[in-house]
């Protein structure tokens, strides 16, 4: 069985860009620490959007044009960009279906003992794809390391940690 760890969105416009804060500046060594010492596959996501961005339901709840294609801000921060192997699941939306699809098919030919998730923003994206993680595959353990998350506010961070709890996702390195 082998393990997996999800690299959620640690995108420049969600560090110290369009959308930072410094909570997310803050785990980016945490991150990189996680991805170095991790024995398991690593895959990283990368939210998308167009340069239509504020015409989409998105960008009118969302008013702030962020991680379009090719721009600075979507790129993959650079210390953990040098990390990368392979190439980045891009998303359209807060969860990934291709990412679950992915998922299901790697799981097909070699079962995973876990899933691992860590990244921006907890109550968004990270939440967003633990449960749908958990929804395509259900039998394997989806785990959140929260000293790896950041959410858009210390508040939200820790009511989508609960969230998660609820939903049979284990949340470790809680402080």
């Amino acid at each position: 069985m082998r393990d997996i760890l999800i690299v959620v969105d640690m995108q420049n416009d969600f560090i110290d860009g369009a959308l930072g804060t410094g909570e997310a500046v803050q785990i980016v060594p945490s991150v990189k620490a996680k991805i170095e010492t991790f024995s398991g596959e690593v895959i990283f996501t990368r939210d998308t959007h167009g340069e239509d961005y504020p015409d989409t339901q998105e960008g009118r709840l969302l008013p702030v044009s962020h991680c379009i294609r090719g721009s600075e801000g979507w790129q993959i921060h650079p210390e953990l960009d040098e990390l990368r192997n392979g190439e980045a699941v891009d998303k359209p939306a807060f969860g990934s279906e291709r990412l679950g699809r992915l998922l299901v098919e790697m799981n097909k030919e070699d079962p995973f003992g876990s899933i691992t998730l860590v990244g921006l923003c907890t109550d968004i994206c990270v939440i967003s794809n633990a449960l749908l993680i958990k929804a395509f595959l259900p039998e394997v353990p989806v785990i959140v390391d929260a000293a790896c998350c950041a959410g858009v506010t210390p508040e939200s961070h820790r009511t989508a940690l609960a969230a998660m709890k609820a939903c049979q996702i284990r949340v470790v390195n809680e402080e």
